[in-house]
């Protein structure tokens, strides 16, 4: 399945992540919500442009740019994070009959591992990255939409804490102590990040709904 992209429906996609095949999976859903929390940023910023918003043109029009970056990248690391899984399969599959293919076997797999780990922490900065842009516009982008604003927030989360899922199933299967230590410690530190700019900007959002 890694020719699946943005060009495909809505529909299709379902119902490929609902069938019995393993993918697209976990990590490529976690993907399209990050995709739907850049489009709601997107939309918040392209709603507020024209004579009223002029004096915030530049930042807007960066939030926007920046948002198609994000939303490209996510393409990518949907598409990533199936081939990841192929790579897996096939090292799985290699025989293990000798020593030197057992051995062979075990390196393939971890390398493996270690590239389903990096598709997910990829995808963790994305949605950091995201936030961080949505958080910029919340006090003056467009309150009549900025309720989409955060709603794009929690998808960026909610795509973070798929993501994070994801890492922790792949570092169990990851044989050195000293590269998983590293994983954790660094996926520890951007889910906190995270958490912070999703709330701050969720508060300055029902602070805006409410005024």
């Amino acid at each position: 399945m890694s020719e699946l992209s943005w060009n495909h429906s809505i529909g299709h996609f379902l119902k490929e992540a609902a069938s019995a095949a393993p993918t697209p999976g976990g990590g490529s859903v976690s993907a399209l919500a990050a995709a739907l929390g850049a489009a709601m940023t997107s939309m918040t910023a392209n709603l507020s442009q024209g004579e009223k918003y002029a004096h915030i043109h530049e930042q807007i029009t960066d939030v926007i740019s920046s948002m198609e970056r994000l939303s490209t990248h996510c393409e990518e690391l949907m598409v990533a994070d199936i081939q990841s899984f192929e790579q897996y399969m096939t090292a799985l599959r290699l025989p293990k009959e000798t020593d030197e293919e057992k051995r062979y076997r075990t390196h393939s797999l971890q390398t493996a591992v270690i590239a389903a780990i990096e598709v997910p922490m990829r995808l963790l900065e994305v949605c950091r990255d995201g936030l961080s842009q949505a958080y910029n516009i919340v006090e003056i982008s467009n309150k009549n939409v900025i309720s989409d604003l955060g709603i794009g927030a929690i998808l960026f989360e909610a795509a973070a804490q798929s993501a994070l899922l994801t890492v922790d199933i792949n570092l169990a299967s990851l044989k050195d102590l000293d590269v998983k230590y590293s994983y954790e410690t660094k996926t520890a530190a951007l889910i906190r990040e995270i958490g912070q700019i999703k709330e701050q900007t969720l508060l300055m959002v029902r602070s805006r709904i409410a005024n």
